[in-house]
């Protein structure tokens, strides 16, 4: 699927010590400079974006892969004590459909933090 095309553009002037940190920014995170801008302004909170099929395929998909990992993990953890019952594999099954999508929504979320600060510094704002 073919990215949205892009015919609008934001502009803002910086300090060169400014600059010099966007760019070590970005070069962190392994994007350019545009690129970095454009992820960390989508990222920023109160930023909703319509949802799109792919978007939405994705997060379905991680949320699937997120189940299968809980159910393999906690099949190889019960296994280990001895025979597993047809009951506790529904259980297991029932245990990780139940959190699979919370599970996916965190692991977004800390994406969207390390695209934020790519550094892991921690910023913390006095109040």
């Amino acid at each position: 699927m073919k990215a949205p095309l892009r015919t609008k553009s934001i502009g803002t002037k910086v300090s060169e010590e400014e600059f010099a940190a966007l760019e070590a920014a970005a070069r962190a995170g392994d994007m350019t400079l545009s690129e970095w801008a454009r992820a960390v302004l989508l990222a920023a909170p109160g930023v909703a974006l319509p949802d799109d099929d792919a978007a939405l395929a994705g997060r379905v998909t991680l949320a699937e892969v997120l189940a299968l990992r809980t159910l393999f993990l906690n099949l190889q953890f019960r296994q280990a004590q001895g025979p597993v019952t047809e009951a506790e594999i529904r259980s297991l099954i029932e245990r990780a459909d139940a959190v699979k999508r919370e599970r996916a929504r965190e692991q977004i979320e800390a994406a969207r933090k390390a695209v934020r600060n790519p550094t892991g510094e921690s910023h913390t704002e006095e109040v």
